[in-house]
């Protein structure tokens, strides 16, 4: 770990209600040590010159927060024969090629989305790994997390119920209670760090509401709370689920997910789209947060929810890119940009600004996680994961009053420099890995492979 790190010439964001024009920032040890303006003396004695970034007036923000993910999938990106189904219609299509997941493609495609993440403003994600066909596929995960310096919080998902069960997916991609359950336990006591600075942390998550047991639903808000992990799962996303849990548990999505044991603050869940307004107050009240897809959520044409309403209600809510099969990339600054124009489509132009969507793509992926304390902003004591951020000059042409507006209003933006635990990942827009050619090329085998393409 690079010991320190001075960041200056900068527009800092450093949190909501904090910024700094021509600012800095100095790190040590992995951890934000300081801001300051022009005005204020930088710590430049105690940072070597090699170790100083000038930012050249560029926007500089806390990393992005990934809160909903599924990584494996970017090994089926924009497969033909389902790109234009419905959600259920989409599953159906690729559950069969998702069986052939190991460990191998699993790190692979890891490795592939991690990258991409950083290379879009992302310096923490979850994921939420489902699919099980053979055993240690989260530990992959973690080990391309871990060989590329990337937090990361790995959700243990699970299903149980295959198409013979009134399902989605093939038996051979679903596994018994007690071997989730046992995993489960296996992934925390080898996995998990509950201290500060974690990079590595885990998180319980059955797939949805209708592809799990029952007693997967309650053993799983059992066992956070026995081993003070977090809670996260598919909520209200497809009115194929309502009509679902009518059906079998004679309730809504929520009311179901309310009786589990999961109306409770360690709890997050994915796309929330289809609640009551008073199912929204109730989960608002019991410190439930939220995750909008906004990219993968209009590509299904399945809608979005209305999240300035839910922030409105008192719900912290964060972004995430979904699965690569279904949004096609894995862009944290584009979910961003996406979420600003649909609240703005939604609910008019003064319904929402960049700020706010930015403050959930950092703030409000934070809370997803639990982790508001150490990431998703920039002050003292913070983590030391931050984004220099990059807009081409034809692009930003004339943006000259606002650079966090521009941000998400001038397309395409990068990271320029992507600072993760104090330690550079992406410099000058290029990734910092010696053998990303190699993952490229195995990665395209193992999609070949998976996809059936000679």
């Amino acid at each position: 770990m690079s010991r320190s790190l001075l960041v200056h010439d900068a527009y800092l964001y450093i949190d909501r209600n904090r910024e700094i024009p021509d600012g800095w920032i100095h790190i040590e040890e992995g951890r934000v040590i300081a801001t300051g303006g022009p005005c204020d003396p930088q710590p430049v004695n105690r940072v070597p010159p090699a170790d100083r970034i000038s930012a050249r007036g560029r926007l500089v923000t806390p990393g992005m927060v990934n809160a909903h993910h599924h990584m494996y999938q970017n090994l089926t990106r924009a497969y033909a024969p389902v790109t234009n189904g419905t959600l259920f219609e989409w599953l159906r299509g690729l559950y069969p090629l998702w069986a052939g997941l190991d460990e191998e493609n699993v790190y692979l495609s890891a490795r592939i989305a991690m990258t991409e993440l950083l290379l879009g403003g992302c310096t923490t994600s979850m994921d939420h790994h489902y699919v099980h066909p053979r055993p240690h596929l989260i530990d992959a995960q973690i080990r391309a997390a871990r060989d590329l310096g990337f937090r990361f919080m790995a959700t243990r998902g699970s299903m149980t119920r295959s198409e013979k069960d009134g399902g989605l997916p093939p038996d051979s991609v679903v596994q018994d209670e007690t071997t989730i359950l046992e995993d489960c336990e296996r992934l925390i006591r080898r996995f998990h760090d509950p201290s500060p600075g974690a990079m590595t942390r885990i998180a319980l998550a059955p797939c949805s509401l209708f592809s799990v047991s029952d007693t997967i639903m309650t053993e799983s808000a059992a066992m956070a709370e026995r081993h003070d992990v977090r809670l996260h799962t598919h909520l209200a996303e497809d009115r194929d689920e309502i009509l679902y849990c009518r059906e079998r548990y004679g309730c809504t999505p929520v009311e179901f997910f309310e009786r589990s044991g999961w109306s409770n603050d360690r709890a997050w869940v994915a796309h929330f789209i289809y609640p009551s307004s008073g199912e929204i107050d109730r989960l608002a009240r019991k410190g439930v947060c939220a995750a909008q897809c906004p990219c993968s959520n209009m590509m299904i044409g399945g809608g979005s929810a209305d999240v300035m309403d839910l922030r409105r209600r008192g719900m912290a809510v964060g972004l995430g890119c979904d699965g690569s099969a279904s949004t096609d990339h894995g862009s944290l600054w584009l979910e961003a940009r996406m979420s600003l124009l649909l609240g703005r489509y939604r609910n008019g132009p003064h319904a929402m600004t960049a700020r706010d969507a930015l403050d959930m793509a950092t703030r409000g992926g934070a809370a997803c996680l639990g982790w508001s304390d150490e990431i998703g902003h920039l002050r003292p004591g913070a983590c030391a994961d931050l984004v220099i951020w990059h807009i081409p000059p034809v692009a930003r042409a004339g943006a000259l009053s606002d650079p966090v507006e521009a941000l998400l209003r001038c397309a395409p933006a990068m990271a320029w420099y992507t600072v993760v635990n104090g330690q550079v990942c992406v410099r000058e827009g290029q990734p910092c890995q010696n053998d990303l050619d190699r993952i490229l090329a195995d990665h395209e085998k193992a999609s070949r492979r998976m996809q059936k393409i000679s």
